[in-house]
């Protein structure tokens, strides 16, 4: 009995000693104490900041989207002259139709749809069977596979522009010139890194008496991919499909190197052929069409994106 007393006597201070710790644990640490906040001068140097660096981070990601869609709306004069008007003096709505129709945006607009969603349809196809087959599957030298893509994202992009061109020039064993041609844009896409380690991320997360369930049912892995693994990938698929397709239509350099004809180029090298030839408040015009696609597509799936992110951070 005694020694009983004398057990749970020293493990008293024990457990006040994990209770403090878990108490510091808990307690958020940051720049300015509550102490210091709930003072009037605390709150007032508190909420300045706070306004101004909102003001600032606005400014600066808000004022070129600004500046763009106002000289779009200026006489040629106006859009040029130093320094610049923040309003304009006269609202030119006709700008932006004129950039419509001379610079043959519809066009345009067309081939980068048409790009961008065959990159996607490819990505995914590939992507995602090679990032379940890294996942579940366990290839022989899986690791070793998956750190060799891994490593090819620490080689700049422009680096691989002359071999992929090299590549695409003359296609080895079918011997096929790529040039002017979708695949051109198509294939180079599939070769994604970045999406691979996403989707594998999110197939590592998924439990696995899911699958273990789906064997036991006689489910081949073609079936238990198409049928349990896919609906509930939903989040970073979408990820990856917004990836794809932002990147087929931000991209300029290797459209502009692998399509020549003026009749199938993206609309970024569109805009840039036609640039010299068009006054300077109507490139500015065609500038702001080109970017609403992709800023509606952020604005519709920003939470789809921000979840997609962050559904393979945790298993369960």
């Amino acid at each position: 009995m005694a020694s009983n007393t004398l057990v749970s006597r020293r493990r008293v201070p024990g457990r006040r000693r994990a209770g403090r710790r878990a108490a510091d644990q808990g307690r958020q640490r940051t720049l300015i104490s509550p102490a210091q906040l709930a003072r009037p001068r605390g709150k007032t140097v508190y909420w300045i900041v706070f306004v101004l660096v909102i003001i600032l981070f606005t400014v600066a990601f808000l004022g070129p989207l600004y500046w763009m869609v106002t000289g779009g709306l200026k006489t040629t004069q106006e859009a040029v002259q130093s320094p610049p008007t923040a309003f304009p003096t006269s609202v030119h709505t006709e700008n932006y139709s004129r950039a419509w129709t001379v610079m043959d945006l519809s066009g345009l607009l067309f081939n980068t749809f048409y790009y961008a969603f065959g990159a996607l349809a490819f990505q995914l196809l590939f992507d995602v069977a090679a990032a379940y087959s890294l996942s579940r599957l366990r290839p022989v030298f899986g690791k070793a596979i998956l750190g060799m893509m891994l490593a090819t994202l620490m080689i700049p992009a422009t680096v691989l522009v002359v071999p992929q061109y090299l590549t695409v020039l003359d296609v080895p064993i079918v011997q096929r010139n790529l040039l002017n041609s979708p695949w051109v844009i198509w294939l180079p896409s599939v070769t994604n890194a970045f999406n691979i380690f996403l989707l594998k991320r999110f197939f590592d997360s998924i439990p696995g008496e899911l699958l273990d369930a789906a064997a036991i049912d006689g489910a081949t892995p073609l079936r238990t991919l198409r049928s349990v693994v896919l609906p509930i990938s939903r989040p970073i698929l979408g990820v990856v499909s917004i990836f794809a397709i932002v990147g087929v239509w931000k991209d300029f350099l290797w459209p502009m190197l692998t399509l020549p004809d003026p009749g199938k180029q993206t609309l970024n090298v569109g805009i840039y052929s036609l640039a010299n030839g068009v006054p300077e408040n109507v490139l500015i015009a065609a500038l702001t069409i080109a970017s609403v696609p992709t800023l509606l597509i952020f604005l519709l799936f920003q939470r789809n994106i921000m979840s997609g992110l962050t559904a393979g951070g945790l298993k369960g």
